[in-house]
């Protein structure tokens, strides 16, 4: 084999002859037989004039890609994948293996065996082989012979060449067919790999849906954070508070301890003064009596010094007669020496101390020193909390939130809190007192009954003791949520009037109403509109025409607001109004549906049954709600042909033991069946026009006109016109009714005006 050197250059070249050099355009059978003819000689590879960026540009030129370096690059990396393709198995697998795609074995083979490496690749023999045969075909055999000389001459560069074609065909086949998502894998893959590949099996979706959802998680995953970071950061502040808790009762531990021990020392200094005051005391004492009993051994030194002189004086006389003579004749001068002698030796002499030198052992006292350095490690109980009194609308109608603070700087291990009801009664002992453990200055309080007043108070614990109960405070909680009269409500086109009740026992202090403007597309309850303090249970709402609205009730008081009522719904296509029961005939029934009134008997009408302050006695009849709303009201009411009745409208203090219209203060039409026809009356004060009706009327359509003070009958299935009364009302009125035959009435209400009845 041949160094790969030796093709590395033209100029290597040189080395074989001559006329081999123009042997690249032979057919392939002539070098076939030349090949056979020196088969004696060593096979020299064929020489091709190829230059391979010539072909390159060539190409580029016919596919149009000669402006762009990318798409030759890309075409040289397709040519070398072919030429790869083209070589066999076996010399592709030994050069493979060692280490090179065109190695020094796989060049030199192809030097020998030319003929055989056309043959592998699929080339007809040299009868079809000319000047007619493809182009095509014998351009990529030459540039696959000068190729793989190229790898032979630089490997290096051939081995760069390689790696960058087949690294950009890599990175372009992925950035091309990356088009779905494996989520086993969790990378990008090929829509190919998956039907075939080995994704074939595992879990894909679009890359667009992946994209999203992987940034869904990362936007939970960054809430997660956040969270987390928030938390530490409250744990970070708690533990700065901590911080600065510890500095502070550091502070106040020290300034404590400060003055435990100026008082010990103080203490100290004192019972110092007070032994070393006591100490020269008994110095002074005795040194006095050292001195006295010195002075007075110092005088009977001096007496038995003076008393010694003369005895000797007396004793040294020479002359014995003479001392006998001056005795005896001094013996009376003489004697009162002797005897002051004896009297002196007599005399008993103290020679005892009369104090002793040492002093009395002195122990100063320090229990009290004891006492105030034990003192400095505890705890004083602490004094007195302050309760604070209720905030507004800190309550609801089971709850209370209380809260107290400290005026001093106490150590308080936890709280000791106290409530119970307050009663107006004499005894309230009945109801037991609540006290609660608490840690903080403050506490919520729950299973409370509503709208009810509680006292609390509160007192500190520590270790050393607890401290007096603050004063006392009143809370008091939310009222429960008012009950809407449904019956009770009136409405018109305009207005409506809503009552309720409250469910407590005691007063609150206003209400509030929240109404929400519902619609077909949306039934939500925004409150679209509030009305507050209002001091009774009703009130008079102005609304807009033909529209749907829900409305709700608040309790306030100084706890705070109650939960909203039940809603209830109004309707102002028309006016809304309900039957008063207690105003009702005992003969006369209300159905379920509460606008349908029905009589039975009519046997005895003045028959003993319980009479009511407020019902009918005598006419069987019954009123509708106040109307309370100025302008115009529509109502109907639903007929029997053979029913006789009356139905109008009357003032509040109608008698009740009279007939509808036969008195100044109701209006009404009344219907009666003679033996020869229906007659219709329209009665007020007891006088009728007369008026005959041909058509009895089986649904009657009633206009009440506050305005233009009239009061209006038609017959609706018509649309025809029968009475109208003239008449100045006062007051409000009542819509009424009465049987006077067995039968029924049904009354409508919520029904728009009707055009038809415009006089």
């Amino acid at each position: 084999f041949y160094h790969m050197d030796l093709y590395g250059s033209k100029e290597r070249f040189d080395i074989f002859p001559e006329e081999l050099s123009g042997r690249g355009d032979r057919s392939l059978g002539d070098m076939r037989s030349e090949s056979a003819l020196s088969s004696e000689k060593v096979q020299r590879p064929q020489e091709v004039c190829y230059d391979l960026e010539e072909e390159v540009a060539e190409l580029a030129k016919m596919y149009g890609l000669d402006e762009d370096r990318e798409k030759e690059l890309e075409l040289l990396g397709g040519h070398l994948e072919k030429v790869e393709s083209r070589w066999p198995p076996a010399r592709t697998e030994k050069a493979g293996s060692q280490g090179s795609l065109y190695n020094t074995s796989k060049s030199s083979s192809s030097v020998k065996h030319p003929s055989q490496s056309t043959k592998q690749q699929g080339l007809p023999d040299e009868a079809f082989l000319g000047e007619n045969q493809s182009k095509a075909r014998t351009d990529d055999e030459a540039e696959s012979n000068i190729w793989s000389r190229g790898g032979l001459s630089s490997g290096g560069m051939s081995d760069e060449w390689n790696s960058q074609a087949v690294s950009e065909e890599e990175e372009e086949e992925e950035e091309e067919t990356a088009d779905v998502f494996c989520s086993t894998c969790k990378i990008p893959i090929r829509a190919f790999d998956k039907l075939f590949g080995e994704h074939k099996d595992h879990e894909v979706a679009q890359l667009p849906n992946a994209v999203e959802s992987e940034k869904e998680e990362i936007h939970k995953n960054m809430c997660k954070l956040e969270e987390q970071i928030a938390q530490m950061e409250n744990v970070a502040s708690h533990l700065e508070e901590i911080f600065i808790t510890v500095e502070e009762n550091f502070g106040r531990q020290e300034q404590n301890f400060e003055v435990h021990y100026d008082d010990a020392v103080q203490v100290l200094a004192q019972k110092y003064e007070e032994q070393l005051e006591a100490l020269g005391e008994e110095k002074r004492q005795k040194l006095e009596a050292l001195y006295e009993q010195l002075v007075s051994c110092g005088k009977h030194l001096d007496t038995c010094k003076e008393l010694t002189d003369e005895t000797q004086e007396l004793f040294l006389e020479n002359d014995k007669a003479e001392f006998m003579k001056v005795k005896s004749f001094n013996y009376i001068i003489f004697f009162p020496y002797n005897y002051r002698l004896e009297e002196f030796l007599k005399k008993e002499v103290d020679l005892e101390l009369s104090t002793l030198p040492d002093f009395e052992e002195r122990v100063i006292d320090v229990s009290e020193v004891e006492q105030l350095m034990n003192s400095i490690n505890a705890i004083p109980a602490p004094c007195a909390p302050v309760i604070n009194p209720q905030a507004p609308n800190a309550a609801t109608g089971t709850s209370l939130r209380v809260c107290w603070g400290l005026f001093s700087d106490d150590t308080v291990e936890y709280y000791q809190l106290c409530y119970k009801p307050v009663s107006n009664e004499m005894h309230s002992g009945e109801h037991a007192e609540q006290t609660l453990k608490v840690k903080e200055t403050y506490c919520t309080i729950t299973d409370l009954l509503p709208n009810t007043q509680y006292e609390f108070w509160v007192s500190a614990l520590n270790a050393s003791g607890i401290s007096p109960p603050s004063e006392r405070a009143v809370y008091v909680t939310a009222p429960s949520p008012p009950t809407i009269k449904n019956k009770k409500i009136r409405s018109c086109e305009n207005a409506a009037l809503v009552c309720w009740e409250s469910r407590d026992m005691n007063p609150v202090d206003s209400y509030t109403v929240e109404l929400s403007k519902l619609t077909e597309e949306e039934n939500d309850d925004i409150i679209t509109e509030s009305i507050v303090g209002i001091p009774n249970c009703e009130v008079l709402i102005h609304l807009q025409p033909t529209q749907k609205y829900q409305v709700c009730v608040r309790a306030q008081n100084l706890g705070g607001s109650s939960e909203r009522s039940e809603p209830v719904l109004i309707h102002t296509t028309g006016t809304c109004f309900y039957l008063n029961e207690d105003t009702a005939h005992p003969l006369l029934a209300i159905l379920d549906d509460g606008f349908t009134i029905s009589c039975d008997e009519l046997e005895n009408p003045e028959c003993d049954l319980p009479v009511y302050d407020n019902s009918f006695t005598r006419c069987i009849a019954i009123l509708g709600s106040l109307i309370p709303f100025p302008g115009k009201h529509y109502w109907e009411v639903e007929v029997e042909e053979d029913t006789e009745y009356r139905t109008g409208v009357a003032f509040e203090n109608t008698p009740r033991h009279g007939y509808l219209g036969a008195n100044n203060s109701s209006w009404c039409m009344r219907h009666i069946i003679t033996p020869s026809r229906h007659k219709y009356e329209f009665l007020h004060s007891g006088m009728t026009p007369d008026i005959r009706i041909t058509v009895p009327p089986r649904r009657i359509g009633i206009l009440l006109d506050y305005e233009n003070c009239r009061l209006s009958f038609f017959n609706a299935d018509t649309a025809q016109h029968l009475h109208t009364f003239n008449s100045h009302f006062q007051h409000y009125v009542h819509p009424c009714f009465a049987l006077e035959t067995p039968g029924i009435l049904r009354i409508h209400t919520g029904i728009t005006t009707p055009p038809w009845t415009a006089l």
